[in-house]
């Protein structure tokens, strides 16, 4: 069987390299997007192609830039004839406190998790449309509640989410476009444990933190064991809601 390929943004650190080494494992080609994390986006591709030669290709772009995205898309398509799904995972997360919102905050936030997913996903349906694809979007709980003091960033989820819907109609009958909204799976980089960390499991009904594993897995099953499923965001918050 050909394998197929799926082009996966954010992939090389946290959840975007975990979705690459579980597709990696089942047999998928593996496009690996990152922006600034060359070294780790790079050890991830030796990594895989270690366990099974040119398996993985990793291609810098700015999703913020329409160019750097025409340009990603154009790579991704030639390394083996097309693509078969695609994660958009990649997002910038930061405060855009109401009073401190800048045209740059915005464009950033905007372009990162919503414009660059979306002209990705228009420049790679026909190719997905031809292979039968599938897209999946990482969204956010927080782009149906909001998050204080993180303004822009809700909007940008709340689009993407929208986005979600909207791409399962146009693209429909032959890609299925569903979303995934994690809860408390990671802290942010640059945030300490604390109070807030400890307010969020109290909220959290399973009372714990996930693990990357669980978005893994449930990518897995929206683009191989849900056929029937499109146009859905599923939560995978522990119960937080």
């Amino acid at each position: 069987m050909t394998a197929k390929i799926v082009l996966i943004t954010g992939a090389a650190k946290r959840i975007g390299a975990e979705c690459a080494r579980h597709f990696h494992t089942q047999g998928y080609h593996v496009v690996i997007h990152y922006l600034h994390s060359h070294a780790e986006a790079e050890a991830l591709q030796r990594q895989l192609n270690h366990q099974r030669p040119d398996s993985a290709l990793a291609i810098q772009a700015n999703l913020c830039e329409l160019n750097d995205v025409q340009t990603l898309a154009h790579r991704a398509l030639a390394w083996k004839g097309g693509i078969d799904l695609l994660i958009n995972n990649a997002s910038s997360f930061y405060p855009s406190k109401i009073g401190s919102v800048t045209e740059q905050i915005w464009d950033d936030l905007l372009g990162s998790n919503l414009k660059g997913g979306f002209f990705l996903a228009q420049a790679l349906a026909p190719s997905l449309k031809s292979r039968q694809g599938n897209i999946i979007n990482l969204v956010d709980i927080y782009a149906d509640t909001g998050l204080k003091e993180h303004s822009v960033y809700s909007i940008a989820k709340a689009g993407v989410k929208m986005m979600t819907k909207v791409l399962a109609r146009e693209l429909a009958p032959q890609v299925r476009v569903n979303g995934i909204s994690p809860g408390a799976i990671l802290w942010p980089e640059q945030e300490a444990q604390g109070e807030k960390q400890a307010e969020i499991l109290t909220q959290t009904a399973l009372q714990r933190v996930g693990s990357p594993q669980d978005i893994a897995a449930c990518a897995w099953y929206l683009a191989e064991l849900a056929p029937y499923s499109s146009g859905q965001t599923i939560r995978v918050d522990g119960g937080r809601a």
